[in-house]
Formats: C-alpha cells, structure tokens, sequence
C-alpha cells in the first residue's frame, strides 16, 4: 500500500478500505505545517455574515465578515478534505502575501487531485462489482430492490489491482506534496524571521518640528 494509505478516499467499509483511509496522525500534521497560521477555527454550517477571502473555489462557505483569523470549512464532497479560509490582514507584507498563495495554491492542488481520485475509485469499483455480478449471472440490485454487493476478500481483489495500477501516480503525488511543503515551511520561517525583525529593529526618531523664528 506504501504512501496510498496516507490519503484520504471514498471506500466502503472493509479491512482494506480502513487501511486505506487516513489516520488522523497521519494526515494532520503535514495540514498544520502546511496551513498554520495565527488562528484557526472551525467553520460552522452557516454563517450569517461574510467577508472577502483568499479561498478558491473548493467550498461554497465563506467566513464571518469580523472575523481575523483562518476558518476550517466542511468536508469536500467530492475530495472529502476540509479548505481552509485564509484570512487577508490589511497590513500584509509582500512576503506574506507568498506564503498565503502558495499555501491556497496547495490546497487548490490537493483538492482537485483527490476529487479526481476519488471519482475513477468509485467508478472502477462499481464497474468491478458488476462484472462480478454479471459473470455469476446476477443483477446489481436484487428482488427486494436492495444493492448487491461483494464480500471482503473479493473487494480485496479490486483494491490490490487498484493500489497497483495507481502506484506511480501516487508517488509522483506525494513527491509533490512533499516539496510544496518544503517549499511552505521555508516560506513560513522568513515570515517568522521577518516578523522578529519588525520587532526588534529601532523605529525611526521622528524629528521635532520647530518653530520658525
């Protein structure tokens, strides 16, 4: 399974499909590397008020307009991933505004991979079990109209020939996701060195105004 296991897709429940699902340490700390920011909070259902983001179009929630900090939507329904809201501070340093498109460029990036992952997975696995079906002589829903379905160890078939025929494409994934990582978290530090510096560095001597004689 190698780095498939790391991601998160539709599957039905099975031992395979929770191997197959990511855990929460898994999945969670490159999140909070990747979207760290100065607050984050999660997103309820409705928001009343709104406000301008720098979110793409991965979620149809948008934010308290008040609000300061970063928001953590509802789950994709196609991705099953959570966007995050970025928060625009009106004070942005250039350097800052990086780290905030390369992370939404991320996201963007994520999402849309996985929301196409998970529509060939749900669609092969439907095609899989009815050729299943079909060579058994059996129609996809029974008499009672309920949806036939497979056992554990044949649904374990389609995973491991799943699994295998992705393999590259999952790994040139996670490379990529490992270097736009990379490439967040050395952002973040000069922002962090930055900032530091705006502290520290002497603030310019205004100079009194006199009086003409």
């Amino acid at each position: 399974m190698t780095q498939y296991s790391e991601q998160r897709l539709s599957l039905a429940p099975s031992r395979l499909c929770r191997a197959l699902r990511p855990s929460r340490r898994v999945l969670v700390p490159p999140l909070c590397r990747a979207f760290a920011g100065s607050g984050c909070q999660l997103a309820p259902e409705r928001g009343a008020e709104r406000r301008d983001t720098a979110s793409g179009p991965v979620s149809g929630f948008c934010p308290p307009r008040k609000s300061c900090h970063d928001w953590i939507g509802p789950p994709d329904k196609h991705s099953n991933l959570r966007s995050v809201h970025f928060y625009v501070p009106k004070n942005e340093s250039p350097l800052e505004q990086k780290l905030r498109q390369l992370r939404q460029e991320t996201q963007e990036w994520n999402q849309q991979f996985w929301a196409n992952q998970n529509l060939t997975f749900r669609k092969e696995k439907e095609e899989f079990i009815r050729s299943r079906l079909k060579a058994r002589g059996l129609e996809p829903r029974a008499g009672s109209g309920q949806k036939a379905t497979l056992d554990a160890e044949e649904m374990a078939d389609f995973y491991k020939e799943f699994l295998s025929k992705n393999f590259l494409k999952h790994m040139y994934y996670n490379r990529d996701w490992y270097q736009r990582n990379f490439a967040i978290t050395f952002c973040m530090g000069k922002v962090a060195l930055e900032r530091v510096w705006n502290k520290l560095r002497p603030k310019p001597k205004e100079t009194a105004r006199r009086s003409p004689p």
